[in-house]
């Protein structure tokens, strides 16, 4: 599976992006989908997932009540809306898939190596 991510951008403190991920190669629907972020200097940083289905959505405290995860099946392509941005969201976001399990698992949705495809990476730059 190829992934591409894209959305980011520079927006002031306060500000919304939505950040895409367009997957491409086999069944977008065959696997839950997560979120990562790496700031400068920083371990990657678990974001946001969602199952297959989108029945069922989780996301890291720092984000909870401001991102929101969904993704359309139909088109291939998952996505990160994220409002009241903050500096410390500064980041290369990157979307990857995994199997549904690793979703559902507290344990492993959050761990980088339980996801198996991963996109290129878009920049989110919030100012001050």
């Amino acid at each position: 599976v190829q992934l591409q991510a894209s959305g980011g951008g520079l927006v002031q403190a306060g500000g919304s992006l939505r950040l895409s991920c367009a997957a491409s190669g086999r069944t977008f629907s065959d696997y839950g989908m997560g979120w990562f972020r790496q700031a400068p200097g920083k371990d990657n940083e678990f974001v946001a997932a969602i199952t297959w289905s989108g029945g069922n959505t989780y996301y890291a405290d720092s984000v909870t009540g401001r991102f929101i995860i969904s993704r359309d099946n139909a088109k291939n392509t998952g996505y990160l809306q994220m409002y009241s941005l903050k500096p410390e969201d500064t980041a290369v976001y990157y979307c990857a898939l995994a199997s549904d399990d690793s979703i559902w698992s507290l344990a492993s949705r959050g761990s980088p190596a339980k996801y198996k495809y991963w996109g290129q990476g878009t920049l989110v730059t919030v100012s001050s």
